[in-house]
């Protein structure tokens, strides 16, 4: 550090370094140290409670369930769209054998999308963990009792 040209300066020099000294001293010998060094460059949040975990009155542990959700539908959604732009970018290198040599991408890619329509398939776009919680439901008691979706419905039975 050069020195100081001015009494005033020194002055200046001094009340900085008192200032600032303890601040730097703690977070070189205390907080770095304790750092998690990580090699992902987004943050990484904790797993919440599910909407089912949570009581009915507890708006806090909703919230969470809801922002949980969001981040889930985003990862979920770029999944889908890398698949997708693999699949592009092979028909447009493998072309004209693009029909066989891409067809493991086109698989993997339509269930990745078929597994996203069922999870967040006509929610719209206000969806929360409740509203998708209760579409898993429905569509588990439709499984009940008529079979797999797409598979048509069952006769009613008439003695039963």
């Amino acid at each position: 550090m050069p020195e100081p040209r001015s009494p005033m300066a020194s002055f200046a020099q001094s009340v900085q370094n008192a200032i600032d000294g303890p601040i730097t001293w703690f977070r070189e010998t205390i907080v770095e140290p304790n750092q998690q060094k990580s090699n992902w460059y987004h943050q990484r949040f904790r797993r919440v409670p599910t909407i089912d975990e949570c009581y009915t009155d507890d708006a806090v542990c909703r919230f969470e369930a809801d922002q949980q959700f969001r981040r889930d539908r985003m990862v979920d959604n770029e999944i889908v769209n890398i698949l997708r732009q693999r699949f592009e970018d092979c028909t447009l290198y493998e072309a004209p054998d693009h029909i066989i040599k891409c067809k493991p991408l086109l698989e993997q890619y339509e269930k990745a999308t078929e597994n996203w329509f069922i999870k967040y398939g006509d929610l719209g776009g206000y969806a929360n963990a409740k509203t998708a919680f209760m579409k898993q439901k429905h569509r588990l008691i439709w499984e009940r009792r008529h079979g797999p979706v797409g598979s048509g419905m069952k006769e009613e039975q008439l003695g039963h």
